[in-house]
């Protein structure tokens, strides 16, 4: 059995429950908040979070590695480099 009594509060922004024992740029750095948005629960949040030290947490999230598409069935030939032949084992 689980017990969960932190104070919660639905944040119509981001569409979620958020933890309102942490400050407001904590939950900003959590959820993707930019600087200088008019947070809904503005007011709500705690002053000082005994969890971390809002010092050590990035101010964003770091954008994901940009993904490379999968090509099926073509290669890449680079035009310097001499086409090899086929092996035929017999």
């Amino acid at each position: 059995m689980c017990f969960f009594d932190s104070p919660v509060g639905r944040c119509e922004a981001v569409r979620e429950l958020v933890l309102l024992d942490e400050t407001q740029q904590e939950c900003a750095c959590e959820h993707g908040c930019p600087p200088g948005f008019d947070c809904p629960l503005k007011g709500i949040f705690t002053e000082q979070s005994g969890v971390t030290d809002p010092a050590s947490l990035p101010c964003r999230r770091a954008p994901p590695p940009p993904r490379r598409p999968k090509v099926r069935g073509a290669r890449v030939v680079d035009e310097g480099q001499p086409r090899s032949e086929a092996f035929v084992f017999s």
